[in-house]
């Protein structure tokens, strides 16, 4: 079973998890001269081969583990953690372990192998962004876990080991580091000033402009003043928010809209590139209804997207300092030219 373990000095928790190594390689299921393998476990007539799902939409006479699903939830074959069991914590003088509890599950984001997120419809967007919304409103009932995290690996050079389209979804029984850093400056900031941070950060982007690649009345896309990665941009909700959970189905087909836009012009400028995609959104909290008290008011939920356009190596490792040949200003004004409109 796999566990999670923290270092010593930094405090940067990471999953020791063998069982990953048995995941397939990426060029299962693609397509090969024009010619789909059959060997892709995601496709729409697979079903059998995956674990039993734990959510699917499609036609209400649709029968559980079957074909015609436009989006399905299934839990990974190779997962960091499992759900199954109960949490223990312990030591070892310096060294923390907590056993490998937690939960990891896949979104598969259409039955059709050839289809990338942005080439769906916006409404087959939202039951994606739906299927978000309903995993982690589940996985916070569990009060072993503390946090949640969507991100989406698209491409080889993203860690995707599989093309088929999907985003995936790991619970953990610890906050980790990044995000717990985020949350203590959001407090720290808020503590201050009776603000939000990220409230403060978006209206001064969109003050300025310069870095504002698209808004519209639910979201703004920036590409943020201290990018990591050439093209990395962050999508805020303008309405302040500190859950993703609480996103109304409004918001929900705005989102769509405006990820599709993005996406569509990543593909037209960047030659379809790998990327990453996560959502930061607030801990899991509901069986501890004492923590945190001002998260409601001091942190903001946000999907951040990097293209990898570069490679991370020593100097990034060593120090902690990315190194971008991009500047966000001239990624904004590329990608402002870029965005396709899809506004209902």
């Amino acid at each position: 079973m796999s566990e999670l373990r923290k270092d010593p000095v930094i405090s940067r928790w990471v999953i020791i998890a063998p069982e990953r190594s048995f995941r397939p390689h990426f060029k299962t299921g693609e397509v090969i001269d024009g010619k789909q393998e059959t060997n892709c476990p995601f496709c729409g007539g697979n079903e059998q081969v995956t674990p039993p799902e734990i959510l699917a939409y499609g036609p209400p006479d649709r029968k559980p583990n079957t074909p015609g699903w436009q989006v399905r939830v299934i839990p990974n074959k190779f997962p960091a953690l499992k759900v199954e069991g109960e949490l223990s914590r312990w030591g070892i003088g310096l060294l923390d372990k907590v056993n490998g509890i937690g939960a990891h599950e896949v979104i598969v984001e259409t039955p059709d192998h050839k289809k990338q997120l942005c080439d769906l419809p916006l409404e087959h967007i939202a039951l994606i962004l739906k299927a978000w919304k309903e995993r982690l409103t589940d996985l916070d009932r569990d009060d072993r876990l503390r946090y949640a995290l969507v991100f989406k690996n698209k491409g080889d050079e993203a860690g995707a080991s599989i093309s088929h389209s999907h985003s995936q979804i790991i619970a953990t029984p610890i906050t980790p580091n990044l995000i717990k850093q985020e949350l203590i400056s959001s407090k720290e900031y808020y503590s201050q000033k009776e603000r939000c941070i990220f409230c403060d950060y978006m209206f001064q982007e969109i003050a300025d402009e310069e870095r504002v690649v698209y808004q519209d009345e639910h979201f703004v896309i920036i590409s943020t003043f201290a990018s990591r990665f050439p093209y990395e941009v962050w999508i805020l909700p303008r309405e302040h928010s500190a859950d993703y959970i609480s996103i109304t189905d409004v918001a929900v087909n705005s989102l769509a809209s405006v990820l599709k836009g993005l996406l569509v012009g990543f593909r037209e400028i960047l030659k379809d590139p790998p990327y990453n995609l996560v959502l930061h959104t607030a801990p899991l909290r509901t069986p501890r209804p004492g923590y945190w008290l001002t998260i409601e008011k001091d942190f903001h939920w946000h999907i951040e997207i990097f293209p990898r356009m570069t490679r991370v190596a020593g100097f990034e490792w060593g120090t902690g300092l990315y190194i971008n040949p991009v500047s966000p200003e001239e990624a904004s004004l590329t990608l402002r030219n870029a965005f396709v409109d899809f506004g209902q």
